[in-house]
Protein backbone atom coordinates (compact mmCIF):
# COMPACT_ATOMS: atom_id res chain seq x y z
CA UNK A 1 0.00 0.00 0.00
CA UNK A 2 1.17 3.51 -0.79
CA UNK A 3 2.16 5.83 2.04
CA UNK A 4 0.01 8.88 2.61
CA UNK A 5 1.03 11.96 0.67
CA UNK A 6 2.34 14.68 2.95
CA UNK A 7 3.83 17.18 0.46
CA UNK A 8 1.95 20.45 0.86
CA UNK A 9 1.26 20.81 -2.88
CA UNK A 10 1.15 17.28 -4.23
CA UNK A 11 -2.17 15.81 -5.40
CA UNK A 12 -2.42 12.21 -6.60
CA UNK A 13 -5.24 10.41 -8.36
CA UNK A 14 -5.40 6.60 -8.23
CA UNK A 15 -7.78 4.75 -10.53
CA UNK A 16 -9.47 2.12 -8.37
CA UNK A 17 -12.27 1.21 -10.79
CA UNK A 18 -13.13 2.63 -14.23
CA UNK A 19 -15.65 0.24 -15.75
CA UNK A 20 -18.80 1.93 -17.05
CA UNK A 21 -22.34 0.94 -16.02
CA UNK A 22 -21.27 -2.40 -14.51
CA UNK A 23 -18.02 -4.07 -13.42
CA UNK A 24 -15.94 -5.59 -16.19
CA UNK A 25 -13.60 -8.59 -16.20
CA UNK A 26 -10.60 -6.35 -15.50
CA UNK A 27 -12.08 -3.51 -13.46
CA UNK A 28 -14.59 -2.61 -10.81
CA UNK A 29 -17.10 0.13 -11.48
CA UNK A 30 -16.30 3.79 -10.87
CA UNK A 31 -14.03 4.61 -7.93
CA UNK A 32 -11.19 7.13 -7.70
CA UNK A 33 -8.85 7.83 -4.80
CA UNK A 34 -7.61 11.42 -4.46
CA UNK A 35 -4.82 12.17 -1.96
CA UNK A 36 -3.48 15.49 -0.72
CA UNK A 37 -1.54 16.34 2.46
CA UNK A 38 -2.20 12.89 3.93
CA UNK A 39 -5.97 13.23 3.34
CA UNK A 40 -7.69 10.47 1.35
CA UNK A 41 -10.93 11.23 -0.48
CA UNK A 42 -12.87 8.70 -2.50
CA UNK A 43 -14.79 9.96 -5.51
CA UNK A 44 -17.56 7.39 -6.00
CA UNK A 45 -17.51 3.81 -4.72
CA UNK A 46 -19.28 1.72 -7.30
CA UNK A 47 -20.10 -1.96 -7.68
CA UNK A 48 -17.16 -4.20 -6.81
CA UNK A 49 -14.82 -1.33 -5.95
CA UNK A 50 -14.25 -2.05 -2.26
CA UNK A 51 -12.20 -5.14 -3.00
CA UNK A 52 -9.94 -3.28 -5.40
CA UNK A 53 -9.61 -0.32 -3.02
CA UNK A 54 -7.80 -2.51 -0.48
CA UNK A 55 -4.84 -2.79 -2.88
CA UNK A 56 -4.15 0.93 -2.41
CA UNK A 57 -5.08 1.72 1.19
CA UNK A 58 -6.45 0.14 4.33
CA UNK A 59 -10.15 -0.14 5.05
CA UNK A 60 -9.88 2.39 7.87
CA UNK A 61 -7.73 4.86 5.93
CA UNK A 62 -10.38 6.78 3.98
CA UNK A 63 -11.22 10.22 5.39
CA UNK A 64 -14.29 11.12 3.28
CA UNK A 65 -16.32 10.04 0.24
CA UNK A 66 -17.95 12.10 -2.51
CA UNK A 67 -20.76 10.39 -4.43
CA UNK A 68 -21.61 11.89 -7.80
CA UNK A 69 -25.01 10.21 -8.11
CA UNK A 70 -27.09 7.29 -6.91
CA UNK A 71 -26.74 4.79 -9.74
CA UNK A 72 -25.38 1.49 -8.47
CA UNK A 73 -22.15 1.63 -10.48
CA UNK A 74 -21.19 4.79 -8.56
CA UNK A 75 -22.45 4.21 -5.02
CA UNK A 76 -23.35 0.61 -4.21
CA UNK A 77 -19.92 -0.18 -2.77
CA UNK A 78 -20.83 2.04 0.19
CA UNK A 79 -23.06 -0.78 1.45
CA UNK A 80 -20.06 -3.12 1.48
CA UNK A 81 -17.91 -0.43 3.06
CA UNK A 82 -20.48 0.13 5.81
CA UNK A 83 -20.25 -3.52 6.82
CA UNK A 84 -16.44 -3.45 6.80
CA UNK A 85 -16.30 -0.35 9.00
CA UNK A 86 -18.96 -1.48 11.49
CA UNK A 87 -17.80 -5.08 12.13
CA UNK A 88 -14.06 -4.38 12.22
CA UNK A 89 -12.31 -6.75 14.69
CA UNK A 90 -10.92 -3.77 16.62
CA UNK A 91 -14.42 -2.37 17.00
CA UNK A 92 -16.49 -0.05 14.79
CA UNK A 93 -14.40 2.53 12.98
CA UNK A 94 -15.32 6.21 13.50
CA UNK A 95 -17.97 7.55 11.15
CA UNK A 96 -16.67 9.42 8.11
CA UNK A 97 -18.55 11.99 6.00
CA UNK A 98 -20.22 11.03 2.75
CA UNK A 99 -21.08 13.94 0.48
CA UNK A 100 -23.81 13.04 -1.98
CA UNK A 101 -27.17 13.89 -3.54
CA UNK A 102 -30.26 14.28 -1.40
CA UNK A 103 -31.73 10.95 -0.24
CA UNK A 104 -28.34 9.20 -0.44
CA UNK A 105 -28.69 7.84 3.12
CA UNK A 106 -32.22 6.57 2.52
CA UNK A 107 -31.39 4.93 -0.80
CA UNK A 108 -28.28 3.21 0.53
CA UNK A 109 -29.99 2.11 3.75
CA UNK A 110 -32.66 0.38 1.68
CA UNK A 111 -29.98 -1.38 -0.37
CA UNK A 112 -28.23 -2.49 2.83
CA UNK A 113 -31.33 -3.67 4.69
CA UNK A 114 -32.32 -7.33 4.60
CA UNK A 115 -36.03 -6.41 4.48
CA UNK A 116 -36.60 -2.72 3.66
CA UNK A 117 -40.40 -3.11 3.49
CA UNK A 118 -40.58 -4.62 6.98
CA UNK A 119 -38.33 -1.87 8.35
CA UNK A 120 -40.59 0.80 6.86
CA UNK A 121 -43.70 -0.88 8.30
CA UNK A 122 -42.11 -0.81 11.74
CA UNK A 123 -41.35 2.87 11.29
CA UNK A 124 -37.61 2.28 11.57
CA UNK A 125 -35.21 5.12 10.93
CA UNK A 126 -34.86 5.21 7.09
CA UNK A 127 -31.12 5.78 7.43
CA UNK A 128 -30.62 3.01 10.00
CA UNK A 129 -27.56 0.85 9.40
CA UNK A 130 -25.76 2.98 6.85
CA UNK A 131 -25.50 5.88 9.31
CA UNK A 132 -23.60 3.64 11.74
CA UNK A 133 -20.63 4.06 9.41
CA UNK A 134 -21.24 7.37 7.66
CA UNK A 135 -22.53 10.85 8.29
CA UNK A 136 -24.25 12.23 5.21
CA UNK A 137 -23.88 15.74 3.81
CA UNK A 138 -26.11 16.87 0.94
CA UNK A 139 -24.29 18.30 -2.05
CA UNK A 140 -25.60 21.43 -3.75
CA UNK A 141 -24.01 23.31 -6.66
CA UNK A 142 -21.16 25.49 -5.45
CA UNK A 143 -17.88 25.23 -3.59
CA UNK A 144 -17.08 23.49 -0.31
CA UNK A 145 -13.99 22.46 1.64
CA UNK A 146 -13.30 18.75 2.13
CA UNK A 147 -10.12 18.29 4.13
CA UNK A 148 -7.41 20.30 2.36
CA UNK A 149 -9.29 20.20 -0.96
CA UNK A 150 -11.43 22.96 -2.42
CA UNK A 151 -14.26 21.07 -4.14
CA UNK A 152 -16.65 22.68 -6.61
CA UNK A 153 -19.79 20.74 -7.58
CA UNK A 154 -21.89 21.38 -10.69
CA UNK A 155 -24.97 19.60 -12.02
CA UNK A 156 -24.35 17.37 -15.02
CA UNK A 157 -26.80 16.19 -17.71
CA UNK A 158 -27.93 12.72 -16.60
CA UNK A 159 -31.35 11.17 -15.84
CA UNK A 160 -30.85 11.43 -12.06
CA UNK A 161 -29.37 14.27 -10.03
CA UNK A 162 -25.66 14.02 -10.83
CA UNK A 163 -22.72 16.19 -9.85
CA UNK A 164 -19.39 16.65 -11.54
CA UNK A 165 -16.53 17.87 -9.38
CA UNK A 166 -13.50 20.12 -9.60
CA UNK A 167 -10.88 19.52 -6.91
CA UNK A 168 -8.21 22.15 -6.26
CA UNK A 169 -5.21 22.21 -3.95
CA UNK A 170 -1.82 23.88 -4.01
CA UNK A 171 -2.45 25.48 -7.40
CA UNK A 172 -3.35 22.14 -8.98
CA UNK A 173 -6.75 21.10 -10.31
CA UNK A 174 -8.57 17.89 -11.21
CA UNK A 175 -12.00 17.87 -12.86
CA UNK A 176 -14.32 14.83 -12.92
CA UNK A 177 -17.29 14.57 -15.26
CA UNK A 178 -19.20 11.82 -13.43
CA UNK A 179 -21.90 10.59 -15.87
CA UNK A 180 -23.26 13.14 -18.30
CA UNK A 181 -24.38 14.02 -21.77
CA UNK A 182 -22.96 17.09 -23.45
CA UNK A 183 -23.23 20.16 -21.23
CA UNK A 184 -21.57 23.54 -20.92
CA UNK A 185 -21.47 22.93 -17.16
CA UNK A 186 -18.72 20.35 -17.68
CA UNK A 187 -16.72 22.73 -19.88
CA UNK A 188 -16.89 25.34 -17.14
CA UNK A 189 -15.97 22.89 -14.41
CA UNK A 190 -12.93 21.69 -16.39
CA UNK A 191 -11.77 25.14 -17.56
CA UNK A 192 -7.96 25.11 -17.44
CA UNK A 193 -7.85 21.99 -15.24
CA UNK A 194 -4.53 20.17 -15.09
CA UNK A 195 -6.35 16.84 -15.49
CA UNK A 196 -9.87 16.11 -16.75
CA UNK A 197 -11.12 12.64 -15.78
CA UNK A 198 -13.99 12.30 -18.22
CA UNK A 199 -16.46 9.60 -19.02
CA UNK A 200 -16.40 8.09 -22.52
CA UNK A 201 -19.13 5.48 -22.43
CA UNK A 202 -19.99 5.44 -26.12
CA UNK A 203 -18.08 5.19 -29.37
CA UNK A 204 -19.44 6.66 -32.58
CA UNK A 205 -20.89 4.09 -35.00
CA UNK A 206 -18.57 3.75 -37.99
CA UNK A 207 -19.21 6.43 -40.61
CA UNK A 208 -22.16 7.89 -38.73
CA UNK A 209 -23.13 10.58 -36.34
CA UNK A 210 -23.94 8.86 -33.06
CA UNK A 211 -27.50 7.52 -32.99
CA UNK A 212 -27.29 7.33 -29.22
CA UNK A 213 -29.47 8.40 -26.28
CA UNK A 214 -29.26 12.08 -25.40
CA UNK A 215 -28.76 13.38 -21.86
CA UNK A 216 -27.11 10.16 -20.75
CA UNK A 217 -23.41 9.66 -21.63
CA UNK A 218 -20.62 11.06 -23.79
CA UNK A 219 -18.95 9.46 -26.78
CA UNK A 220 -15.16 9.41 -26.70
CA UNK A 221 -15.15 12.12 -29.37
CA UNK A 222 -17.45 14.30 -27.28
CA UNK A 223 -15.17 13.78 -24.27
CA UNK A 224 -12.26 14.98 -26.38
CA UNK A 225 -14.27 18.00 -27.53
CA UNK A 226 -15.16 18.86 -23.94
CA UNK A 227 -11.49 18.73 -22.93
CA UNK A 228 -10.42 20.81 -25.93
CA UNK A 229 -13.03 23.49 -25.29
CA UNK A 230 -12.07 23.62 -21.61
CA UNK A 231 -8.36 23.87 -22.36
CA UNK A 232 -7.60 20.96 -20.03
CA UNK A 233 -3.94 20.05 -19.67
CA UNK A 234 -4.48 16.30 -19.81
CA UNK A 235 -7.47 14.04 -20.56
CA UNK A 236 -8.03 10.65 -18.91
CA UNK A 237 -10.98 8.69 -20.32
CA UNK A 238 -13.02 6.62 -17.88
CA UNK A 239 -16.42 4.92 -17.40
CA UNK A 240 -15.30 2.49 -20.08
CA UNK A 241 -18.10 0.05 -20.91
CA UNK A 242 -16.53 -3.43 -21.07
CA UNK A 243 -17.68 -4.32 -24.59
CA UNK A 244 -16.05 -1.25 -26.17
CA UNK A 245 -12.60 -1.44 -27.77
CA UNK A 246 -10.31 0.82 -25.69
CA UNK A 247 -7.99 1.52 -28.63
CA UNK A 248 -10.95 2.78 -30.62
CA UNK A 249 -12.09 4.89 -27.67
CA UNK A 250 -8.62 6.42 -27.43
CA UNK A 251 -8.35 7.08 -31.16
CA UNK A 252 -11.76 8.72 -31.33
CA UNK A 253 -11.01 11.10 -28.44
CA UNK A 254 -7.65 11.92 -30.03
CA UNK A 255 -9.42 13.26 -33.12
CA UNK A 256 -10.84 16.06 -30.97
CA UNK A 257 -8.27 16.69 -28.23
CA UNK A 258 -4.74 17.89 -28.91
CA UNK A 259 -3.20 17.33 -25.49
CA UNK A 260 -1.89 14.27 -23.64
CA UNK A 261 -4.51 11.55 -23.61
CA UNK A 262 -4.97 8.13 -22.00
CA UNK A 263 -7.61 5.64 -20.99
CA UNK A 264 -8.03 4.92 -17.29
CA UNK A 265 -6.46 1.68 -16.10
CA UNK A 266 -7.07 0.20 -12.64
CA UNK A 267 -4.08 0.86 -10.43
CA UNK A 268 -2.80 3.81 -12.46
CA UNK A 269 -1.47 6.62 -10.25
CA UNK A 270 -1.58 10.06 -11.81
CA UNK A 271 0.18 13.03 -10.30
CA UNK A 272 -1.97 16.11 -10.79
CA UNK A 273 0.55 18.73 -11.78
CA UNK A 274 0.97 21.66 -14.16
CA UNK A 275 -0.23 22.02 -17.78
CA UNK A 276 1.09 19.42 -20.22
CA UNK A 277 0.10 21.06 -23.48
Amino acid sequence: MAARLVDAREVRLTIVGCSGSFPGPDSAASCYLVEAEGFRLLIDLGSGALGALQRYCGLADIDAVCVSHLHADHCLGLCDYCVARVIHPDGPRPRIPVYGPAQAAVRLARALAADPAADEQRGADPGRGITDAFSFETITPGTMRIGPLRVTAALMDHPVETFGFRLEHGGRSLAYSADTGETDALTGLARGADVLLCEASFVTPAGEEPALPENLHLTARQAGQQAERAGAGRLVLTHLVPWNDKSRTLAEAGQAFGGPLSVAVPGARIDVDGPRR
